[in-house]
């Protein structure tokens, strides 16, 4: 079940399932299936309701959900399956599926650095270009390695500048523009990311005043930067303010809500100087001294000097999906339909394409995804077609690179020595909470579920700037997991021994 991803075994799979007939799953149920309990299950009807696991954690809202079996495609139990409803981050296993087919499991995304002009005597003749090239897991520590390798390929200094190119992919101000502005979750999308495009703001009280640090850290650096500046001004509300300048990020932060001290990361809305900015310093380190970065539209003709390969996609997927990154999401999605399409403008261009796809190759049958993180809540999907999807790629590996879901105690501890494997993906938006996947019950018999469950008229309640942590969205989503958890051992109790 943990074998590694096969490309071949992948688009085999998904051939098969979007042929004529969807051969791998049974017709969709006329009607919400509920089980039919036969005299000799009279230990079954002990197990609770799904009316009742509901209740017993007093959620509101609607849930919808579909199971079935893995190998055969039969439909277990249903309700509300066709009811569409935001997926949040389950939209990210539809896109690792996308990714995979578009570019390979073993694709990687490159960084370059390049000169022009030539270079004589170890001096850059011309400018020295960082290129990149849609790698989403570029950190400084990366770019200190690759100043590091520029330095030993000879070069000991640079007649002109530092330019900086980052339109591999569309470049965007934000992912979702419904979200307050110092999120970190919601960052910029350029070709060319630097620590998921976040800056960490640290704040230390010294006195009566504050001692406050922009800078772009990673495991063994923390270079300072410029592009991002930070003003204390004295006020109560609102926590944080954004403004937009041409070489800079300027926020603000009210005096009042900083306490002793702290520290968090905030969204990079200019992401080719973020990165170009941290690439100087620590060319800088290497004794070779840059100026201020300059964005460029288009690479001249250059000279390579230095080349970085991401790892290979599906290790970045498996992170993605373990971490729900947002970034990430949305840079190996616009690349997947950059390889399919040609450029792209926009997110929504990139997700309607991704529906399309997922209609052919997935047999889904109107996925309406807004972007390929699910932070947008516009996007919309029905319990039904995400089993479908999930169906339709057994055999491919893919299961492998979810990540496991841990069942809880009731004070949230996780429960040791779980018998039921599920393995799953998350998703999480203010009073919408999805999960879907895979189950190995405990007698072996494999299933596949999701569940979507939402509470629409809670979360159109909720102020944009109340979106971060609105009143009650955290007890919501923890009772929507319970509710979870509850479905997932009903139907290990209901479904787990197949009948001879």
């Amino acid at each position: 079940m943990r074998n590694g991803f096969s490309r071949r075994g992948f688009l085999g799979a998904i051939a098969a399932f979007g042929a004529a007939g969807q051969a791998a799953v049974a017709a969709p149920p006329s009607a919400s299936l509920r089980p039919v309990l036969r005299g000799d299950d009279f230990f079954k009807k002990a197990i609770p309701e799904v009316s009742e696991i509901i209740r017993g954690q007093n959620l509101s809202g609607r849930v919808a959900f579909a199971l079935a079996d893995a190998q055969t495609g039969a439909w277990l139990e249903c309700e509300n399956e066709r009811l569409e409803t935001p997926p949040a981050s389950v939209t990210k296993a539809v896109t690792a599926l996308y990714a995979l087919d578009a570019l390979g499991a073993a694709h990687r995304f490159e960084t370059r650095v390049a000169a022009t002009g030539g270079i004589t005597d170890g001096e850059v003749q011309g400018d020295l270009i960082l290129i990149g090239g849609g790698d989403p897991t570029l950190d400084t520590d990366t770019l200190a390695d690759i100043a590091a390798r520029v330095k030993a390929a000879g070069i000991v200094g640079v007649k002109g500048g530092l330019k900086v190119y980052e339109g591999a992919l569309p470049v965007l101000r934000q992912i979702d523009p419904a979200q307050p502005d110092h999120v970190g979750y919601n960052p910029g999308i350029s070709g060319l990311a630097l620590n998921f495009n976040r800056v960490h703001f640290e704040w230390k009280r010294t006195g009566g005043s504050y001692a406050v640090t922009m800078d772009g850290r990673s495991k063994k650096y923390r270079p300072d930067v410029r592009f991002a500046a930070m003003r204390i001004e004295d006020r109560a509300t609102p926590v944080y303010t954004y403004r937009d300048h041409a070489d800079r990020d300027q926020w603000s932060v009210a005096k009042g809500a900083l306490g002793g001290g702290g520290a968090r990361w905030l969204p990079v809305r200019k992401p080719g100087l973020y990165a170009g900015e941290v690439f100087a310093t620590m060319m800088g380190a290497n004794g070779i001294r840059l100026g201020a970065p300059t964005r460029i539209d288009a690479v001249p003709q250059a000279q390579t000097v230095v080349s970085h390969e991401s790892a290979p996609l599906q290790e970045i997927l498996r992170g993605m999906l373990r971490f729900s990154t947002n970034l990430t999401a949305e840079m190996v999605g616009l690349a997947a339909t950059q390889k399919r399409l040609g450029a792209v403008d926009d997110l929504a261009a990139s997700a309607a394409e991704m529906n399309r796809w997922a209609v052919t190759a997935l047999g889904m049958r109107a996925p309406a995804l807004v972007d390929h993180s699910g932070l947008g809540d516009r996007s919309q999907v029905t319990a039904l077609d995400m089993v479908k999807a999930l169906i339709g790629v057994q055999g491919s590996g893919f299961r492998a690179i979810l990540r496991d879901f841990a069942f809880r105690d009731a004070k949230g501890r996780r429960v040791k020595d779980q018998k039921i494997a599920v393995d799953a993906k998350t998703g999480t938006l203010n009073f919408v909470s999805s999960l879907a996947g895979y189950i190995t019950a405990q007698d072996g018999r494999e299933m596949v579920f999701a569940i979507f469950a939402a509470d629409p008229k809670a979360r159109a309640g909720i102020s944009r700037a109340e979106r971060e942590g609105p009143p009650g969205g955290r007890a919501w989503n923890k009772r929507a997991k319970r509710v979870q958890q509850g479905l997932i051992q009903r139907w290990d109790a209901l479904y787990g021994r197949v009948e001879s």
